[in-house]
């Protein structure tokens, strides 16, 4: 399974260049989901063409356990791979390959943990999920949540985490501030409205305002316990003796659980608007990503309870997103953890240790038998 599902390209990206289909991988999990007699659907997603869920079942009822991953995987720079990223490289007692911790291994990881079960003895049903485009628009969760479908009451999203259960998640906002002033001869200040001093502005207005969030908001279960403001990029004029007319900057903000996206935004379009009043700018806001929310899973939560007592691990806390915001949307709660690790993900030589695979079929298991079995 493993090698077929790395030898599967599905590079989900923003860049047309590099975005491709994931229908092969979602045609080898179907074959492999019948063949253990799951029930299968096929979801083409609207309005992205050559992108599919998929949604194999066995049992029925309200409660239930649900498995659910991506299939896609990011760009690569083959030219950094000591091996073919699509082809599975077996070394170092590790499987190397694009998408073997991120997250394509969590698939053949859960489909061995459910072959040798008895379906027809599950009591609630068990339901494995495979989405598209996590790593760039979403728009396979968003499409599951549009379908307001109830799959399941408890899920497992199988993110890299060397099987360590996480309950909580920030959430990031990648935004755009763009300044249109007045260019002009730089002889005379007067003769145009310069969009650069106006950038200088609302960056001492962000960073103001970091802190002041950083004040309001804590929370000490993450290794950084404040939300987060990153200006990252930069741009506007175009030489030296001419007023910068445009002028554009682009930042993320990365919110704690309990803080809002949209009442963020609403916040910044107050804070910058004052802040450049009178001063002949005009200013305009993008979001570049629709965002993805923050995650907080009660740590009462069963799912929770019972990932710790198997792992013997506490739930803990991680800075990067996951589709965890949206299945919790749809009734469920989430818990994130699954085989390989973060640190691997997303880096040439992507790599899935091979002890760890033994480990999370047997936690895969103990899952099932709590939540399907019993």
């Amino acid at each position: 399974m493993m090698r077929h599902l790395i030898g599967s390209p599905s590079v989900s990206s923003v860049s047309p260049e590099w975005d491709k289909s994931n229908a092969q991988v979602i045609d080898h999990l179907a074959g492999w989901c019948e063949s253990l007699g799951l029930r299968v659907e096929h979801l083409p997603i609207a309005g992205h063409p050559g992108k599919f869920n998929l949604v194999a079942s066995a049992g029925t009822g309200p409660e239930g356990l649900v498995l659910s991953g991506h299939t896609d995987t990011v760009p690569y720079d083959e030219a950094r791979w000591s091996s073919d990223p699509f082809r599975l490289t077996e070394r170092e007692d590790r499987w190397y390959g694009l998408g073997t911790c991120d997250m394509k291994g969590f698939f053949a990881v859960a489909l061995e943990a459910i072959s040798d079960l008895d379906l027809s003895s599950l009591k609630h049903p068990l339901i494995l999920v495979a989405t598209a485009d996590e790593e760039s628009s979403m728009c396979g969760a968003k499409a599951l949540v549009d379908t307001h479908r109830r799959l399941g009451r408890h899920a497992v999203i199988g993110e890299p985490t060397g099987m360590r259960p996480v309950r909580l998640h920030k959430g990031i906002g990648m935004e755009a501030i763009r300044l249109t002033g007045r260019s002009g001869h730089s002889s005379d200040p007067a003769l145009g409205v310069n969009a650069l001093d106006g950038m200088y502005l609302v960056m001492a207005e962000l960073i103001d305002w970091r802190s002041e969030l950083q004040q309001r908001y804590r929370n000490p279960l993450f290794a950084v316990d404040v939300p987060t403001i990153n200006l990252g990029h930069i741009h506007g004029g175009d030489n030296p003796n001419r007023i910068c007319a445009h002028c554009e900057l682009h930042f993320d903000i990365r919110p704690l659980p309990g803080m809002d996206l949209a009442e963020l935004r609403g916040e910044i379009d107050r804070r910058i608007g004052a802040r450049l009043q009178d001063s002949g700018l005009r200013f305009e806001r993008v979001s570049l990503f629709e965002g993805i929310p923050a995650m907080e899973t009660p740590a009462q939560s069963p799912i929770i309870q019972a990932a710790e007592s198997l792992t013997g691990y506490a739930a803990g806390a991680v800075a990067f997103g996951t589709e965890g915001p949206y299945l919790n949307a749809l009734g469920m709660q989430t818990v994130i953890m699954g085989p390989g690790s973060i640190e691997q993900a997303h880096q040439p030589d992507e790599f899935l240790a091979l002890e760890q695979i033994e480990p999370a079929k047997r936690i895969l298991r103990g899952l099932i038998r709590r939540f399907c079995m019993t």
